[in-house]
């Protein structure tokens, strides 16, 4: 970038959400998956939604994931119009996905209550979005499981602690080195984290496992606070083709 000529500062998220709803108002709804109008999700591209979970490939030091679909095709093109174009619509059936990753993931009884702990973003996402997707995400998939009698809470018990350079177009080793140390739960919250852990299968939810970085500081930041995860629920897994179902 030409410090004598920055980029122009980013539009406020609200500017934007309003945009999205102007062009969809008048040009018509399109399918975020596919582009074909007339539905936020035609019927082809919501059926994705509904795959049977997977087993993730493991990766080091992160929990066991379960994923509904790859990071590719249509399934990418839904959720970064949810992420990036601020179709917040689309939180209900992406949420009912990532419950579906969720149960598989628990391994509980139909009964079992169970804690959904997102991954925290980077402060600087938030703030461009204007909101958290996978705290988001984690809303939509707890109603869903409570919903098919799986008691569910969510509880956002992770903070970043430190700054971290983009994940994108790092090496593996460069992303667990930048996220090492990243994120903690904060004292105030240790209480009533084991409080609201007591009695539930604690899963850690994220929308997409790359390398498992994300997860791995996760789930070292809970077992710090003495919470241990049992598994993880993401949407996608990049570089799916190896996983077996869950």
């Amino acid at each position: 970038m030409d410090p004598e000529h920055p980029a122009p500062p980013a539009a406020p998220a609200w500017i934007a959400a309003a945009l999205s709803a102007l062009v969809d108002l008048l040009l018509g709804e399109t399918c975020a998956g596919c582009g074909r109008p007339g539905a936020a999700l035609c019927a082809a591209c919501s059926g994705l939604l509904d795959r049977r979970p997977r087993r993730c490939r493991g990766r080091p030091g992160c929990p066991q994931a379960w994923a509904v679909g790859p990071y590719s095709g249509r399934d990418r093109s839904v959720l970064l119009a949810f992420k990036e174009q601020q179709r917040r619509g689309l939180a209900a059936p992406l949420g009912r996905s990532l419950a579906a990753a969720v149960t598989a993931a628990s391994r509980a009884g139909p009964g079992s209550p169970l804690l959904l702990v997102p991954v925290p973003p980077r402060p600087s996402g938030v703030r461009r979005r204007g909101y958290d997707p996978v705290l988001l995400l984690a809303g939509a998939a707890a109603r869903a499981l409570t919903a098919r009698a799986r008691p569910a809470r969510v509880h956002a018990a992770l903070r970043p602690v430190r700054r971290v350079a983009d994940q994108v177009g790092l090496r593996r080793d460069e992303r667990r080195a930048n996220l090492a140390g990243a994120f903690a739960v904060p004292r105030r919250a240790v209480r009533p984290l084991h409080g609201r852990a007591a009695g539930r299968t604690v899963v850690l939810v994220d929308d997409v496992l790359t390398t498992g970085a994300s997860l791995a500081e996760a789930a070292r930041a809970l077992r710090a606070a003495g919470v241990h995860p049992a598994a993880a629920g993401v949407l996608a897994e990049r570089g799916r083709g190896s996983g077996r179902p869950g």
